[in-house]
């Protein structure tokens, strides 16, 4: 039987059950923590540093410390910041402790504590005002065809500003809006009318998988609306301890004005965020959250039995984004709809339990960290045998292809392999 005496924390008349500390917040669930064990083979970061301080049962105590007032030490601190937040933990343990939430909560007065550095507070700023962040995508742009990249690289200034790591995945953006309406062709016949999330960066980053997803709505009769008045779903602010009711607020807002059946996202890191967004107005966010689908799932079900996508012979790997498998948890959907494709072979991609490394912001904060994991996730793709590999998140896939070798293979959203045999 597990002892809350050992944890911290005292169990009282509650039998263990969340409660309200008598001087602190409202803390869900961390009591329930048995250290059984069962969370730390899956924990990414314990298999690069194997290491119990970098396991989730360890950061559980750290977490409770924060949340209690408590002071903690520079190391657990870094333990803690050293979570990637794959939430893998929460899939394997038998209490269902709400880790993600936790963290959230110790990170936010963490934060209030320590404030970021000014260059993750303008990434921040950037990322909530589109009109700030397409007006720079030129000079972006621009940059990127001036020969200007391996000189600075070579200078050694962007290490100093630790502009390094996001320097590297810097791609050619989409530097139009995509807003407007997109009706359905003359061929298939009008079915219902839908609103497509179209997400922060991936808007002008993953312009091909939005082009596809639009592309493939039209054709099962669904007429395609994209609000200019959307924004950031929130998920990197809520994570590096930033409220993001605001973004919430405004995307609830943006969508409830719209008359559409649904609210359709591609990437599983926006849809894990947005399907447990809360808003201040219950009925309008109980609105959003029972119209918000998945693009995979949302195909899947309105299928129209005439459409028949162009057979092919490819072996395709299903990656399964840790959004997807360990939060949404509807990874299937992806290999039954691509499975409409004739004569394909679909296998899930090895090691599928670890995380890429991408992490949100993951990847710049701690660039070091998600390289090995990206090596190792390029590693299984590599041995895998496939022709292509697939992911149905736009964040995983953007840090695995970026500096990609030339024999590595790109990863693609399951929706373009799809939509290319339409």
């Amino acid at each position: 039987m597990f002892d809350y005496m050992d944890f911290g924390l005292d169990s009282g008349e509650n039998g263990g059950a969340s409660y309200p500390a008598s001087d602190g917040p409202y803390i869900p669930e961390a009591q329930d923590c048995m250290r059984c064990g069962m969370c730390v083979t899956g924990c990414p970061t314990y298999r690069l540093f194997q290491t119990d301080a970098e396991t989730p049962r360890q950061r559980v105590r750290t977490i409770e410390k924060v949340l209690r007032d408590e002071a903690i030490g520079a190391d657990e601190r870094n333990h803690l910041d050293n979570c990637l937040q794959c939430r893998a933990c929460e899939t394997v343990c038998p209490s269902r402790m709400k880790y993600g939430e936790l963290f959230d909560l110790a990170r936010h007065k963490l934060t209030q504590l320590q404030p970021p550095s000014w260059l993750a507070g303008l990434a921040l700023r950037l990322i909530e005002h589109k009109n700030w962040r397409r007006s720079l995508l030129p000079l972006l742009a621009l940059y990127l065809r001036s020969g200007l990249r391996k000189p600075l690289r070579a200078s050694g200034l962007l290490q100093k500003l630790n502009l390094a790591a996001a320097e590297r995945l810097v791609c050619e953006p989409a530097l139009g809006g995509l807003a407007g309406v997109f009706p359905v062709g003359k061929r298939a016949r009008q079915r219902g009318r839908v609103a497509l999330f179209t997400g922060c960066l991936a808007e002008h980053f993953d312009r091909a998988t939005l082009k596809a997803a639009i592309k493939l709505l039209n054709a099962i009769g669904y007429e395609v609306v994209v609000s200019e008045g959307q924004g950031c779903c929130g998920a990197i602010h809520q994570h590096n301890g930033r409220s993001a009711a605001a973004l919430v607020e405004n995307n609830i807002a943006a969508f409830y004005a719209l008359e559409v059946e649904a609210v359709v996202y591609l990437a599983s890191g926006c849809g894990a965020m947005l399907s447990e967004a809360e808003g201040a107005d219950s009925e309008t966010a109980g609105w959003f959250r029972r119209s918000l689908r998945d693009i995979n799932e949302f195909l899947l079900e309105h299928w129209p039995e005439q459409l028949q996508p162009a057979a092919s012979n490819l072996n395709i790997a299903v990656h399964e984004p840790c959004s997807q498998r360990n939060v949404l948890k509807n990874a299937k959907a992806v290999y039954a709809l691509l499975a409409k494709i004739p004569g394909v072979n679909i296998e899930a991609l090895p090691d599928n339990q670890t995380c890429c490394g991408a992490g949100g912001s993951y990847m710049l904060s701690h660039p070091d960290n998600a390289q090995q994991l990206k090596t190792l996730k390029r590693q299984a793709i590599a041995g895998c045998g496939a022709d292509i590999a697939v992911s149905a998140n736009f964040g995983c896939a953007f840090f695995l292809n970026a500096e990609r070798g030339e024999t590595d293979r790109k990863l693609m959203h399951p929706i373009r392999l799809l939509a290319d045999r339409i």
